[in-house]
């Protein structure tokens, strides 16, 4: 089974965040053994943002690091774990919030794809960008 970088580029939707990752220099620490929950974002997602944003982004690595950190947790929580909780912290440091009370949101996304299987953890495919405060 593929890990999560590689899972997340054959899907083919996730272009922009896997240029983010590569780009942070993330990629060999999301191709390690994990096990990782990522909640992430797809192009749609990313073209949400304001004009320029990722742009800038891509531009500011230290910036772009704690943006995708964000959108990290340590462990594997499958969707039926996620519901139970209310908050998680991210590998950036930072809580999210997670409310399961109509579907599964996290902050202001919502999980559109909930456990996509990776050999180092799982993927929950969300539809907006997570900001960290």
């Amino acid at each position: 089974m593929p890990d999560i970088v590689d899972t997340a580029i054959n899907a083919g939707s996730f272009n922009t965040l896997v240029t983010a990752i590569t780009t942070a220099g993330l990629d060999t620490a999301l191709k390690g053994s994990g096990p990782f929950t990522v909640f992430a974002p797809t192009d749609e997602a990313f073209s949400k943002l304001e004009s320029g944003f990722v742009e800038s982004l891509l531009e500011d690595v230290i910036q772009l690091r704690k943006v995708l950190e964000y959108h990290v947790v340590s462990g594997k929580i499958a969707a039926a774990d996620l519901a139970q909780l209310k908050q998680a912290t991210t590998t950036a440091g930072s809580d999210i919030k997670i409310d399961a009370s109509n579907g599964v949101k996290v902050n202001d996304a919502t999980v559109v794809t909930p456990d996509v299987a990776a050999d180092n953890g799982v993927i929950h495919v969300i539809d907006t960008v997570l900001l960290p405060q």
